[in-house]
């Protein structure tokens, strides 16, 4: 595919997709590799992929070509890859707020979308770190990956060509904002659920009720009743 780039060993493909920019405003880029040393997490986090176990991908999709808000073209590329991932493994896969995707109660993908600007065009810039292969997670409690939640054993490199192909057909069909926050809601994980969570280095129980069109979560707490939390102001320990 000659809009998707192979690199056998790369830092961070958030920057090397850089290197392929611009490109015509309707044209999507995708750079990925096997053995990424030090990829990006959410707001700076770092992620560690794993040598030819696990996938680093990056697409970059102009910006003029999405036509709904920024947070929610968030979850609506989470909904696309949980889709794709359910139809590869034929399980359910559900959306940790605001970015994780889960199989049976273990991380298995997580997504850091970012706006760039090169050379006067604005791009969403979407990273995706998927465990595929990875059978050691000891160290790691919450995080699985397709083989240790499905079994499956999938080729890296034909998943990825089909997860591009997915991503491209999927990412820029018309969809309502509406629509995004309703599929989310369907497949929050742990909504409805007593869970554990942390605000301010405090514990305290409480039950998932939503995510609103803004973006927020709202969250029925043991200790203050009914309230919102935007990005990085309430964790979820399960």
């Amino acid at each position: 595919m000659t809009d998707l780039f192979y690199l056998q060993e790369c830092s961070s493909t958030q920057d090397e997709i850089e290197k392929i920019l611009p490109v015509d405003h309707n044209s999507l880029k995708a750079v990925y590799t096997f053995n990424q040393t030090q990829g990006k997490g959410q707001y700076g986090n770092s992620w560690d992929s794993g040598e030819n176990k696990n996938l680093a991908y990056s697409l970059a999709i102009p910006t003029e070509l999405i036509k709904i808000q920024f947070h929610l073209f968030n979850f609506h590329t989470a909904e696309v890859v949980a889709d794709f991932l359910a139809n590869m493994t034929k399980e359910r896969v559900e959306i940790k707020w605001p970015n994780d995707l889960i199989i049976h109660h273990k991380k298995i993908a997580g997504l850091l979308i970012e706006k760039k600007k090169i050379d006067e065009i604005s791009f969403f810039v979407i990273g995706l770190g998927l465990n595929v292969l990875a059978n050691k997670t000891e160290h790691l409690p919450k995080a699985g990956s397709l083989w240790t939640q499905t079994g499956i054993s999938f080729d890296l490199k034909n998943l990825t060509e089909e997860l591009h192909k997915y991503l491209r057909l999927h990412l820029t069909a018309n969809v309502s904002e509406s629509s995004v926050i309703e599929k989310l809601n369907k497949n929050l994980f742990r909504k409805d659920m007593i869970s554990v969570f942390e605000i301010g280095q405090v514990r305290q129980n409480g039950i998932i009720r939503k995510v609103d069109d803004e973006g927020y979560l709202w969250v029925e707490l043991e200790n203050g009743g009914l309230k919102k939390f935007f990005h990085k102001e309430i964790s979820l320990l399960y």
